[in-house]
């Protein structure tokens, strides 16, 4: 833990943490230094070298120093002024003057600091050079505005973990001697540089989060799909919450009239957030468009389905839902004896409960933020880069940040998630075969545990062994060389000390547990080479070990490694309101003989997805709020307006009551389980400058009884006959839901299929395009079939974001199956 120092800045006397930078201390308290390069969670580029200021004497570089304790510092002086002038000019050449249709104008960092340093003048000047514009993926990027600050490329490198971009050379003219000499040094070498710098790209890497989007301080990289559609002083921005996964991250839809004809109709053109305090997904981003317009009330259909739910003995939902209209579930549960069937927040719940028996706590340890400041972390059954993105982000930006370790186990080769660090040096990725994430949880025990209980001890200690390895190392050997004098003939000795490798047999510890996780010796020594100096442990727990036929074991395992070793611990929730649902809703595992479907499939439907009997509103049309993987509860607002009937007016009706607003079940949520009885209108939405999250409030944490079973260990195998491959449930990254399916920026993209990358689809016979059956458990279906080289291995994924394909069909609960493949 960092120790607490006194400095100064600008004669106020400050408290900070050993270790923090000037800039981010300054911040924090409320002291402007500007700085157009740096990124709150991120490493600094001295690109801009606009955060100068003095301490000691000196001038530093404010993103980049660090504080000490007694540290005296002045933001501004004469100097500094003077170089910062002078950096505003640098930058302002050659720049376009397109700002009344450049998308950035209005929030655009080069306006700001221009008027902020008083530039009316150019004293610098070179010949432009023609720098064309390029389209990437989802954004496009213009050569010409770029101020090669390099956040975007430090995001994507110490946030995102892709890689994907890099500064490349430029063709350019020299810049003429004399600047050299009359320009202040700072300026100089800044313009030195963006002189010769442009923004590389690398398609294959790149996940399309468009965080780079979002950090970009000028309009060089822009969404293409809302360029040229607004100027952003018209937006009008709504605070909200990510709908589609559960870390609930905070955006902002930024709405404004459809057009000038349909002025009355709204419609959001983009997604924004607080990059430097939290980032999105691509789906959050881009995936924004999903309402359901509805123009007025239909009144046969509202009385159909409350006959339906008069009728019904079952109701059936998924995780997309809010706190609140899972409460109302809850209640018409409790009044009428409906089943509530929702397998995923079961499946959740079960685990929780079971990971609760041996932990003694009600909920999980650790959150996204824990992972962060983490350097050491594991990641064990979860898909990060897209069951939970925002969870690969924090994995990465500890190894990266904190000069962490991360130990990644999964069966599916990832080559994204491999950019995360310098793999077998700051990271390791462990592919085992599906059904050993057992063995990796005793494993980790085994590694990382200590004062364990006597069966667990035995069991681990039952697959140890002393084996033998070969050992080379440098030694010093004494070599004695007789030498002759030249002049005098004379011979004697002189002794030397002369390196020599030597091979040497030495007996180690060695544990069978690798050979069920498919690694070998080698994995202990470099857990051992990456604990050291380590002292903050998280261990990230996904959907893989929740589904899995022996969960409650596995949640048990996790909660002894929380007890027993150094790690925190995170239970990642399989979709956005999974963890709320669990808590609330009384679930049940069979339905009964007539159901009502909340968006999904049953006998009678209400459905914000524009395709059930009646119509209900969408997430970015509901004032609610979800319970994220933080265990934070968060509200979102609506963007869009919704004129049709609500879950809240069917609850009226059977419930007889006479509740105006779905938010007034907010304050009534469960304090049994955590939640406190707030109004939704009391809840806040933001980050503070400190990295301080306001958003909402924290579930309460109760201690539970527990206890210590007596665990044995079977070891689970997975069968793949003759013919057949394995398949895997997942969905290509930004690809979530049903919702995300239908959002306009990834609908035409691709249908719900089969992914695999090209060498396993070369040995299957197949090609992107071909459509095959897939056919287990008693199942048959029919996809489309693409290509995805950012997965390697011999493991195909099954996607399940399209409602009217049923591929879930194809699992039994596992995510992994075996399953036969014919061309049609």
């Amino acid at each position: 833990m960092s120790e607490m120092i006194t400095l100064t800045i600008d004669g106020k006397e400050l408290k900070a943490k050993e270790g923090e930078t000037v800039l981010n201390v300054a911040r924090a308290n409320g002291i402007f230094i500007p700085a157009i390069c740096y990124l709150t969670r991120c490493s600094p580029t001295l690109a801009c070298r606009l955060c100068l200021v003095e301490s000691g004497g000196k001038q530093i570089y404010a993103c980049n120093a660090k504080v000490k304790d007694g540290m005296e510092v002045t933001t501004t002086t004469e100097n500094i002024e003077k170089e910062r002038r002078a950096i505003m000019e640098v930058y302002d050449v050659n720049h376009p003057l397109q700002c009344g249709v450049c998308d950035q104008s209005g929030d655009c960092e080069l306006q700001n600091y221009t008027l902020y340093q008083k530039v009316d003048s150019q004293s610098y000047a070179i010949r432009d050079v023609n720098r064309p514009r390029e389209h990437w993926g989802v954004m496009n990027y213009d050569p010409g505005l770029c101020i090669v600050c390099e956040k975007c490329v430090t995001v994507c490198k110490d946030m995102i973990g892709s890689n994907a971009l890099s500064t490349v050379k430029r063709d350019s003219e020299a810049i003429q001697g004399k600047f050299k000499e009359t320009m202040p040094k700072d300026a100089y070498s800044m313009w030195n540089k963006l002189n010769k710098s442009l923004i590389g790209f690398e398609e294959d890497k790149c996940v399309d989060c468009g965080e780079c989007i979002s950090v970009c301080p000028v309009g060089a990289l822009v969404s293409h799909d809302f360029q040229y559609k607004s100027n952003s002083w018209e937006l009008t921005k709504i605070p909200a919450a990510n709908a589609h996964s559960s870390d609930c991250a905070l955006i902002y839809y930024e709405v404004k009239h459809e057009s000038i004809v349909n002025h009355n109709v709204q419609k959001i053109y983009r997604v924004t957030n607080e990059h430097h305090y939290a980032s999105l997904n691509g789906a959050a981003r881009f995936g924004y468009d999903f309402e359901n317009r509805v123009e007025g009330k239909d009144k046969i259909a509202f009385d159909k389905a409350i006959e339906a739910f008069k009728k019904a003995d079952t109701i059936k939902f998924n995780s997309f839902i809010t706190n609140e209209e899972a409460l109302i579930l809850q209640k018409l549960k409790e009044k009428f004896g409906y089943k509530l069937v929702n397998n995923d927040a079961l499946l959740y719940k079960k685990f929780l409960d079971a990971y609760s028996s041996v932990s003694g706590k009600s909920l999980y340890s650790a959150d996204l933020k824990d992972i962060h400041n983490s350097n050491f972390v594991i990641s064990v059954g979860a898909y990060l880069k897209s069951d939970s993105p925002n969870t690969k982000y924090a994995f990465n930006n500890s190894v990266v940040m904190n000069k962490g370790a991360g130990l990644y186990f999964h069966p599916m080769g990832d080559p994204v998630m491999e950019q995360c660090g310098k793999r077998g040096k700051t990271t390791e990725f462990i592919y085992h075969n599906p059904m050993a994430e057992e063995s990796v949880l005793y494993f980790i025990l085994d590694r990382f545990a200590s004062n364990l209980p006597q069966n667990m001890q035995t069991i681990l200690d039952s697959y140890k062994e002393t084996r033998v390895k070969s050992v080379s190392e440098m030694i010093k050997e004494k070599v004695v060389e007789i030498v002759k004098d030249e002049e005098t003939g004379e011979e004697k000795e002189v002794t030397k000390m002369v390196p020599k490798k030597v091979t040497k047999e030495v007996e180690y510890e060695y544990t069978r547990l690798l050979d069920e996780i498919n690694a070998d010796a080698t994995l202990l020594d470099t857990i051992n080479d990456m604990k050291d100096k380590k002292d903050t442990f998280t261990l990230i727990l996904g959907e893989d070990l929740i589904s899995h036929p022996n969960s409650s074991n596995l949640a048990k395992l996790a909660a002894m490694i929380e007890k027993y070793t150094e790690f925190k611990v995170i239970i990642i929730p399989t979709s956005t309101n999974t963890l709320g649902v669990s808590l609330i809703c009384d679930l049940d595992e069979v339905e009964g003989s007539y159901s009502v479907g909340y968006n999904v499939k049953a006998d009678f439907q209400i459905s914000a997805l524009g395709d059930g009997d009646l119509d209900m509103p969408a997430l970015n049309q509901q004032e609610g709020t979800f319970t994220n993987i933080d265990k934070r509860i968060v509200p979102t607002n609506a963007a869009l307006p919704y004129k049709g009937y609500v879950l809240n007016d069917i609850a009226n009706v059977l419930l007889e009551g006479e509740v105006e607003h779905t938010i007034e079940y907010t304050k009534a949520l469960p304090t049994s389980k955590g939640y406190q009885s707030v109004e939704f209108d009391s809840l806040t939405n933001y980050f503070a400058n400190d990295w301080s999250e306001h958003r909402g409030y924290i579930l309460d944490t109760f201690d539970v009884e527990s206890s210590e079973e007596n665990f044995s260990k079977e070891n689970q195998t997975f069968q793949l006959n003759e013919g057949q491959i394995t398949i895997y449930k997942a969905n290509p990254i930004n690809q979530f839901n049903e919702f995300t399916a239908i959002a306009h920026e990834f609908k035409d993209d691709i249908q719900s299929g089969m992914f695999a990358n090209e060498t396993l689809l070369t040995e299957l016979g197949i090609s992107a395009g071909d459509k095959v059956v897939l056919s287990t458990n008693g199942t048959e279906i029919e996809v489309n079939v693409y290509t995805d080289n950012q997965v390697s291995g011999k493991i195909a994924y099954v996607s399940t974001f399209e409602k009217e394909l049923n591929t879930k069909a194809l699992f039994t609960g596992y995510r992994f199956t075996s399953a036969n493949v014919k061309k049609v």
